[in-house]
């Protein structure tokens, strides 16, 4: 559980977990265009790969797809590539717009289009040809005629579409150069990628590279260390160490999410980090996703370091007979959890292997199913809510690889649509894109800065927990029936959402969330201990407060405080300290006026407690 559609390490369980992209044939020769935009995008990717060839003679070509935002390609160059060499490309990319060649697209027989790609010096492409060849043949199938689009003296392996001519792209900018194992695997060839981007207009392309310099900026890694929240080191590659006020922001938002699972009548569990190769084996995870387990061998037996907290809900919902009447059972852990990520795909707060979720996994009577997904969407409002996030819903349907009876499957989507029609909000389907065992609700949000990331997720699952752990429950006749299960996570990854969080708000957190609320500023050593007893009087309202009673002087400290973003500060001087009043300053600057402690502490404690964003 989505990069401006960010999905690093999204909050979905699968999606987080998901295998490595190997790069199918099929696949690298798709990459290329599904809109208008895409097509230019595409059509840039080519007009690089002219440049690179021109100033590089001899590159080995990989793919060069549009994405998100821009594009890249894949080269395979004799030296590594520099910020100078990419002025040099964009020049000769201006030169080939400026040509304004024709895209043409041309048709080879098989054995002609591996021959020209050989004669060519592009042993990549020969490769994604044999490859498309071996799977026809393993298929039955005929093998394609191979497409080739050109422009000018170039030519490249693709399906296409591209815009008419090199003179239809848009303004583009170059941006930065990447290692790229070719076709995601680290035993094959480290190739060079070059990141590019183009739009429509002028303004466009503006409005992104301010985007992109902006998101630099509010970089978590770089706040993260600023701000002392958080620090990674290479003797837990993957892994948080959460400073102080990291772990303040962390409990703050696991305790108002603790909050809200206590009026929904949620019940916490617990479950080992430590789990028998055997429980994933039943609920499948072991054939799909066991290379991106971490195993530990003890007494001639497997185990490993559970990647998800699901089949282990499973073992307490069995301890003891259920009834209908028990149901729904609410069942929410904050669960560690630990998946085997390539070091290259690791990527601060957003891609780790060591993380918690905060998992539910409900199980209901099919009666229930629609007023309890209702609720869930209820929930993930209530909670966005608090930092001024408004949720967007998208229904993931059946993918093509998907385990159980295809009858369980339209029912569980015939339920969830059903439910989203009793809700009232509106949503887009995703088709094929739901997890192997379940269909789902994927909730997004859109970012300070406009880019889309891929949050919560609501998954309803009639097969891998009820059918493959056999549960049941005994109907009102006696009968055992089987529930249903609803996998939910409203933060995810907790890890993931933090550092969201830090990057909208750039450091500057809500009042109710920040990890210092307030700093007192006695201006003389004198004035130490009754900023004291005023940081007492506020903790005891819940807050959280600093003294900054070192040898700096007032206008260090309050810099200071300024640069760690907290919320409120309040300098202590003999007036102050005498009428035992506090003159509170804000980080934007705006100096409030004079209240008595009693009144500044409750006044500071209502507003932690109605978690919104000012």
């Amino acid at each position: 559980m989505t990069e401006s559609k960010i999905e690093a390490g999204a909050a979905d369980e699968e999606i987080e977990f998901a295998a490595p992209a190997r790069g199918s044939a099929d696949e690298l020769l798709d990459a290329g265009a599904h809109s208008d935009l895409d097509a230019m995008r595409h059509s840039a990717a080519h007009v690089m790969a002219e440049a690179v060839l021109g100033l590089f003679p001899g590159t080995k070509l990989g793919i060069g797809p549009a994405i998100q935002d821009g594009f890249y390609y894949d080269f395979d160059v004799a030296r590594p590539v520099t910020p100078e060499d990419l002025a040099a490309i964009e020049a000769r990319m201006a030169a080939s717009v400026a040509a304004d060649h024709p895209f043409v697209r041309r048709e080879f027989a098989p054995e002609e289009g591996r021959a020209f790609f050989e004669s060519e010096g592009q042993p990549y492409k020969v490769e994604i040809l044999d490859d498309l060849a071996l799977k026809a043949a393993e298929d039955g199938t005929p093998m394609p005629a191979t497409s080739v689009y050109e422009h000018g003296s170039f030519a490249d392996l693709c399906k296409g579409p591209h815009v008419a001519s090199t003179g239809k792209l848009g303004p583009f900018k170059l941006l930065a150069v990447a290692g790229a194992y070719w076709r995601g695997r680290e035993k094959r060839p480290m190739l060079q990628r070059i990141y590019g981007t183009v739009w429509e207009t002028q303004d466009d392309l503006d409005r992104y590279l301010w985007r992109r310099e902006e998101a630099k900026k509010r970089d978590h890694r770089r706040l993260g260390v600023q701000l002392d929240l958080f620090s990674f080191h290479d003797v837990s590659p993957g892994s948080a160490f959460w400073h102080p006020k990291g772990q303040r922001i962390w409990r703050t938002l696991e305790g108002a999410m603790r909050e809200l699972q206590e009026r929904r009548g949620y019940q916490e569990i617990s479950t080992p980090i430590i789990v028998s190769e055997r429980l994933w084996q039943q609920s499948g995870h072991w054939d799909l996703y066991r290379d991106n387990m971490f195993l530990v061998e003890s007494e001639n037996q497997t185990f490993s370091l559970k990647p998800m907290n699901c089949p282990e809900s499973t073992v307490i919902y069995r301890s003891k007979l259920r009834s209908y009447r028990d149901l729904p059972l609410r069942l929410n852990e904050y669960g560690r959890l630990h998946r085997n990520e390539r070091s290259g795909t690791l990527s601060g707060l957003t891609r780790v292997r060591q993380f918690i979720q905060d998992d539910a996994h409900v199980y209901v009577r099919p009666d229930q199913l629609a007023d309890e997904i209702e609720a869930m969407i209820g929930e993930v409002t209530e909670s966005y809510s608090w930092f001024g996030l408004t949720p967007r819903f998208a229904f993931a349907t059946k993918p093509d690889k998907a385990l159980g009876d295809p009858a369980l499957w339209e029912r569980a989507e015939g339920l969830i649509r059903e439910a989203l029609d009793r809700s009232g909000v509106a949503h887009t389907v995703k088709p094929k894109d739901g997890t192997f065992y379940a269909p789902k609700i994927d909730i997004y949000i859109d970012d300070a800065l406009g880019r889309e990331w891929q949050m919560a997720t609501i998954q309803v699952d009639l097969v891998m927990l009820p059918e493959r752990f056999d549960l049941t429950y005994i109907d009102e006749t006696g009968q055992p029936q089987r529930p249903i299960a609803i996998h939910r996570a409203i933060y995810g990854s907790l890890e993931r959402f933090i550092g969201i969080l830090v990057e909208h708000f750039a450091g500057a957190f809500p009042f109710w969330m920040a990890p210092v609320q307030a700093v007192i500023v006695p201006i003389a050593d004198r004035h130490v201990p009754p900023a004291e007893e005023l940081a007492t009087l506020l903790r005891s309202r819940g807050l959280r407060v600093d003294v900054d009673g070192s040898d700096n002087r007032m206008q260090n400290k309050i810099r200071l405080a300024q640069e760690q973003k907290v919320p409120y500060m309040v300098v202590l001087g003999d007036r102050e300290i005498e009428a035992r009043t506090a003159s509170p300053r804000t980080r934007a600057g705006e100096q409030q006026t004079p209240e008595p402690w009693e009144s500044f502490a409750d006044r500071l404690a209502e507003e932690a407690s109605e978690r919104r964003v000012s």
